[in-house]
């Protein structure tokens, strides 16, 4: 009944189309000016840098990001002989479209008010309240604009969870964690990350981007939602600003070659003046291979973690941790000789293709963890000279798949990939969270390495 009311409803709004001439947020030129020490706002040191990245699957992997996220902050830690946790320690985090809701809102936030994402978002309704908001007057005739659609509806619900707040906010919190969120460029089929580098191509500002704006762009799911635009203002671009930005790439092999062709698409404002921007995970899913292509490509770790100050030798610890939330298909075709409905179709393509270069991307970050620790044991760091001659390097890869119990696993994969879930699936996903990174051996190292003769970890309970 309600999707009925809501169908007529769109249709009245449709026959209304052109009454409205609402326009949304737009992205900003970037201005000669000052420059801000973003860097010495963060007060990172350099001798330990610590990723996590968030991947894609809606409140799913929102809560199961969250429990990690927990789990961090739970585990004690002395970096640099100050009394704190782990996740105080993350100097970026990245999300791509369901992990950007908890990246940027832990970036917004801090571990401090990290717990209340719960409340705020995970035990929301947060789905019926969008349907709900479509349903007001305002927001009917507003969708009546060639230019608004029901994309701004998440915006806006997001910009209260997020109360307003832009990347200038975040950048101006001492001791913030970097944030990236990745989305996918629709032209090219390739990762657009908002990040400071990346808005310069376009000649834009970030800072006054909305953390809101990201995020739904992170998780335009193609279709559901309408994709986000950004102008190009590469051509409008005044002397000296951005200059050289697409020139500083380096290597020969496929990836970085197709780096710099991505970056330099963007130079050509006459071709590209828009830049259309949808779901994140259609591009990569675990949001890492733009972080390791900017750093393969020769910018080295100071492109990734930009918001440090990293001298040479001055890396003595490396740590990423990957959280992966990915969904099994529903049903497995291949269990049957009938043709496979529409429906089953989207789903394998989605969740098992989508799998599939998720695990390559893993394994890719493995072998360059594995080639990266050899150089530096040879002691053959010409590419990694940041590094420390002991640098230790530590890559978690907290996976959905390896919760403990067959039982509940096989529960938490078939969780749908939806902006709102159950309160009884929140409450298992963020347990296995936790319990997956606390068994974690890598994750085990890596507190053993950072502890020494620290007291015994305190551990919340899941």
């Amino acid at each position: 009944m309600r999707s009925a009311i809501v169908a007529s409803l769109v249709l009245v709004a449709a026959a209304l189309a052109g009454c409205s001439s609402v326009r949304p947020w737009i992205n900003e030129p970037l201005r000669a000016g000052p420059p801000v020490d973003v860097a010495a706002v963060a007060q990172r040191d350099s001798s330990a840098l610590f990723a996590v990245a968030l991947s894609g699957g809606g409140a799913r992997a929102a809560a199961f990001g969250y429990g990690v996220l927990q789990e961090l902050k739970a585990t004690p830690c002395c970096w640099n002989d100050k009394s704190s946790n782990v996740l105080d320690a993350a100097d970026l985090v990245s999300g791509v479209s369901g992990g950007s809701i908890v990246a940027a809102y832990f970036a917004a936030f801090g571990s401090p008010g990290l717990d209340g994402f719960e409340t705020d978002f995970l035990r929301q309704d947060f789905q019926d309240g969008l349907v709900s908001q479509m349903l007001r007057p305002a927001n009917l005739f507003d969708l009546t604009s060639p230019w608004f659609g029901r994309r701004q509806l998440l915006q806006r619900r997001l910009d209260g969870l997020y109360r307003g707040m832009t990347f200038a906010d975040v950048a101006r919190r001492p001791r913030h964690p970097q944030l990236i969120v990745t989305a996918t460029d629709m032209s090219l089929g390739s990762g657009f990350d908002f990040t400071a580098d990346q808005f310069e191509l376009i000649c834009s500002e970030l800072g006054s981007v909305p953390l809101s704006f990201a995020v739904t762009a992170s998780s335009a799911v193609p279709l559901v939602l309408s994709p986000l635009t950004l102008r190009n203002y590469r051509n409008e671009c005044p002397a000296g600003l951005a200059d050289g930005i697409a020139a500083g790439s380096r290597g020969d092999d496929y990836r970085a070659r197709l780096y710099r062709a991505e970056k330099r698409s963007y130079l050509d404002a006459d071709s590209r003046p828009f830049v259309h921007l949808v779901d994140g995970g259609l591009a990569d899913n675990l949001g890492v291979r733009r972080l390791l292509d900017r750093a393969l490509s020769g910018g080295g770790m100071g492109s990734t973690f930009s918001e440090v100050r990293i001298a040479p030798g001055s890396i003595q610890r490396l740590v990423i941790v990957t959280i992966n939330a990915e969904r099994d298909p529903a049903r497995r075709i291949d269990e049957s000789d009938k043709v496979p409905n529409t429906a089953e179709v989207v789903d394998a393509l989605l969740f098992g293709t989508g799998n599939r270069a998720t695990g390559e991307t893993q394994a890719y970050l493995d072998d360059v963890a594995v080639r990266w620790r050899e150089e530096i044991r040879s002691g053959r760091r010409e590419r990694l000279r940041s590094f420390a001659p002991d640098a230790e390097i530590f890559l978690i890869q907290v996976n959905l798949r390896d919760a403990p119990a067959s039982s509940q696993r096989q529960f938490l994969l078939q969780v749908p990939t939806a902006f709102s879930i159950g309160d009884a699936e929140v409450t298992q996903l963020i347990a296995a969270g936790r319990e997956v990174l606390r068994g974690d051996k890598d994750f085990q190292a890596l507190v053993r390495s950072l502890g020494g003769g620290a007291p015994a970890l305190q551990r919340g309970s899941p």
